[in-house]
C-alpha cells in the first residue's frame, strides 16, 4: 500500500526532513509511505486568499488523482486518536492501494479538497506550523503501524 502525503510549501529546513525520514524508514516495505511537496501558489498584488488557495486546489487534487482513499487535513475536520489512526490504518491495508493526504498551505485547505476527500481529519484544534505537521504524521502513520503490531513504542 503506497500512502502519499501531498503538502502545500517547498525547501523545509534538514531537521524536517530528518525527523520525518526517521520515521518513515521505520515503516515495513509492505506501506510506502512518502511526502510530495506541492509548491506554494505566487502571491501578487492582485491575488487574493481565495485565489491562492484554489491554485494549490487545483495542485494537490491533480496530484491526488490516483489514489483510492483520500483524507484532507483541516483543523474543522474529525479529531482522531492514535488508536483510531490504527483502525484507520488498517482499512486502509485492507481496502486500498493508495491513500493520499492533503494538507495545505498557509492559508489552509480549499473548500475543493475537502468536498474531494473521503475523509477531513483534524490533527489538532490548535494551529500548528507546517514543519511540525510532517513530523506529526510521519510519527503517528508509525505509531498506528506499532499499534497494528502489538509493538510495545506505543504506552497507554
Amino acid at each position: 500500500m503506497r500512502i502519499q502525503i501531498l503538502a502545500v510549501g517547498t525547501r523545509m529546513p534538514a531537521w524536517v526532513n530528518q525527523g520525518v525520514e526517521d520515521y518513515l524508514r521505520r515503516l515495513p516495505r509492505h506501506i510506502d509511505c512518502s511526502f510530495r511537496e506541492i509548491p506554494a501558489a505566487q502571491r501578487s498584488a492582485g491575488s487574493t486568499v481565495e485565489m491562492i488557495k484554489h491554485k494549490e486546489a487545483e495542485a494537490l487534487l491533480k496530484a491526488a488523482r490516483a489514489a483510492d482513499y483520500t483524507v484532507a487535513l483541516d483543523e474543522r475536520g474529525s479529531g482522531c486518536s492514535s488508536t483510531g489512526l490504527a483502525d484507520h490504518l488498517q482499512d486502509w491495508l485492507d481496502n486500498y492501494s493508495r491513500v493520499a493526504l492533503l494538507v495545505g498551505g498557509a492559508d489552509g485547505l480549499d473548500d475543493r479538497c475537502k468536498q474531494a476527500a473521503d475523509q477531513v481529519w483534524s490533527l489538532s484544534a490548535l494551529t500548528l506550523p507546517h514543519p511540525l505537521v510532517r513530523i506529526i504524521l510521519a510519527e503517528q502513520i508509525y505509531r498506528a503501524w506499532t499499534l497494528l503490531q502489538g509493538h510495545p513504542y506505543h504506552r497507554d
